[in-house]
């Protein structure tokens, strides 16, 4: 349901549900491609890392939960809310996950969110993926502004975040509840240029 707005939408409504979840190429022989159910053991496996299991509180429960998340995953892309990609490494195996949620139409903002598999860390993964998404979503579909937001005592993600232009805007208290309590977060933002 759109609102009634007294400005034209940022983004037409229509113009990502009309076509396929588009494939991405990153850096590094990288590529962001739609979720597809022969991952769906990769990604059960990834919530038993320790570090994935931190920072992410929402785990499926079991290869069967996952293959309903990426059911959901396609309704969210057909729904215009949201697009979730597998990042792949140059033989197709998956190394990480990204995301674009809550994305407003209306308002052209939406929230990136990522995880890097254990073998794939340090060598570029997330912010490669992050760079491309964050392009393709303000040059290509016409997003003005996304929005990241993390723990504060998760540097990885804040180095990412950092690497790849989101500008630190500022401490958001108590905002989230992770395993070992609440944390404070911090938000992250990349605007596009006028």
């Amino acid at each position: 349901m759109h609102r009634a707005l007294s400005t034209p939408p940022t983004i037409v409504p229509g113009s990502l549900a009309g076509s396929a979840q588009p494939v991405l190429r990153a850096p590094g022989g990288l590529s962001l491609r739609p979720w597809e159910r022969a991952d769906a053991s990769v990604f059960f496996d990834a919530y038993r890392d320790g570090e994935i299991r931190r920072w992410h509180t929402r785990r499926p429960a079991s290869e069967d939960q996952v293959l309903e998340w990426f059911d959901a995953y396609g309704e969210d892309w057909r729904r215009e809310r949201g697009g979730h990609w597998a990042v792949a490494g140059g033989g197709g195996e998956v190394l990480g996950r990204i995301a674009l949620r809550g994305m407003d139409l209306d308002e052209g903002t939406a929230e990136a969110a990522y995880w890097v598999l254990p073998a794939a860390r340090g060598a570029g993964v997330a912010s490669g993926a992050l760079a491309a998404l964050s392009a393709w979503a303000l040059e290509v579909v016409g997003f003005w502004r996304l929005e990241l937001d993390h723990s504060t005592r998760n540097a990885a993600s804040c180095a990412v975040a950092t690497k790849c232009g989101y500008a630190l805007e500022g401490v958001k208290r108590s905002a989230a509840v992770h395993d070992d309590g609440r944390h404070d977060m911090h938000l992250h933002a990349l605007v596009r240029d006028r």
